[in-house]
């Protein structure tokens, strides 16, 4: 027997336009929308209805896990608390980070975030977890053990997109000394002796690893069909590399050339909806509202802040003539889900899953009043 139920009296955002109207979920999928109240099924009270948001980078795990220097937290008790924030804040599926390769400025050791998968899959499989989740790896290419580490997971089917990444100084997202300074010197509390060390020490390891380790990566994720997403791209080299190794996301691109070259190659740009909220990024880079004003921004990602991720289109559309709501709400659903290969989810239409929230707002800071994937009240 079917199971139905209707939401109604909503502002309901599909990919292009806003409606006034209803949606009938039938067995977990949509199965109508119409223009129009009814006399029966939850009354939304003119709220908002999106589609349940798409992440697909967060470090918000991570921070769960090891909430201050060498704490490590259960990690089952850390998933839950980290699926708690993700899914009040309009999230339904989420790919967690996972990072590889250990370097001076920390990581985890072989076999760690195997065993966080592990918990994952286990508090998946138990009904623990009210989001869908997958899992992101975040590649450090320049670090020795990278490789090693990945090969836990050469045979996961949970490991849907995997990250290149160099942090190393002179590179990507530190393409001037005085960003890495401020960064690791500072922040860190190195002399000057002591950071001249660490210096060496990172770029040597980039120049050696970066390399070879990327090819190997790009190698075996293609033979997986596993999305690939470049990190912190600079320059149109950057791009061409990216282009050439079969990349879909350019994640936080570092200049305006970098993001526009990787937009008009059919790459989706992803940056972060901190950087949208705060108007600035963390790091010193490009603003994230500038590259939405030009037209070249893709998809965000709540990055460290899951809630971001429901109110960085709010901000979008209230401040950009050029980006209405559907666009801006497209940027975390549709658009991310379709990157990653989930065609069955990111947007409100007929056939898909029921991933869906309503949201309340009448000025300022959106509410997640409620929160169904596939149908199912989570929240």
């Amino acid at each position: 027997m079917s199971k139905e139920q209707v939401l109604t009296n909503a502002r309901i955002v599909l990919e292009d336009s806003i409606i006034d109207g209803s949606v009938l979920i039938r067995d977990g999928k949509i199965a109508d929308i119409s223009k129009g109240t009814t006399t029966t099924g939850e009354d939304f009270e003119g709220d908002y209805l999106l589609p349940g948001l798409v992440e697909l980078h967060t470090d918000h795990l991570e921070a769960h896990y090891s909430p201050r220097p060498g704490v490590r937290w259960l990690k089952i008790a850390a998933i839950q608390a980290h699926d708690a924030q993700v899914v009040t804040s309009g999230i339904t599926t989420v790919f967690d980070c996972l990072r590889l390769g250990s370097d001076e400025d920390g990581g985890f050791h072989k076999g760690e975030m195997r065993s966080m998968a592990d918990a994952l899959a286990q508090a998946q499989q138990e009904g623990r977890l009210r989001a869908d989740h997958l899992i992101h790896l975040r590649c450090e290419v320049s670090t020795s053990d990278v490789l090693d580490h990945y090969e836990d997971f050469e045979n996961d089917p949970q490991v849907k997109l995997v990250s290149l990444m160099d942090h190393a100084p002179g590179q990507r997202q530190f393409q001037t000394m005085d960003q890495y300074t401020l960064y690791y010197k500072s922040k860190r509390g190195l002399s000057d002796a002591e950071f001249e060390k660490f210096v060496e020490r990172q770029q040597a390891l980039s120049a050696k690893y970066a390399g070879p380790h990327r090819d190997a990566l790009a190698k075996a994720c293609a033979e997986r069909g596993i999305t690939i997403a470049s990190h912190d791209d600079a320059t149109i080299a950057h791009v061409d590399e990216s282009i050439g190794y079969g990349i879909k996301l350019a994640e936080f691109p570092t200049s305006f050339e970098a993001a526009e070259a990787s937009h008009r190659a059919g790459l989706s740009v992803l940056m972060g909806a901190p950087n949208i909220v705060r108007g600035k990024s963390h790091s010193g880079n490009i603003a994230a509202r500038d590259l939405a004003d030009r037209g070249v921004l893709d998809v965000l990602s709540s990055d460290y802040v899951p809630f971001s991720l429901i109110h960085a289109p709010f901000v979008l559309a209230d401040e950009l003539e050029a980006i209405d709501l559907p666009k801006a709400i497209a940027m975390v659903s549709a658009t991310p889900a379709r990157t990653v290969g989930l065609d069955d989810r990111g947007r409100i239409a007929v056939g898909l899953r029921a991933d869906i929230s309503r949201v309340h707002r009448q000025e300022g800071i959106p509410v997640v009043r409620s929160v169904w994937r596939e149908g199912r009240r989570v929240a």
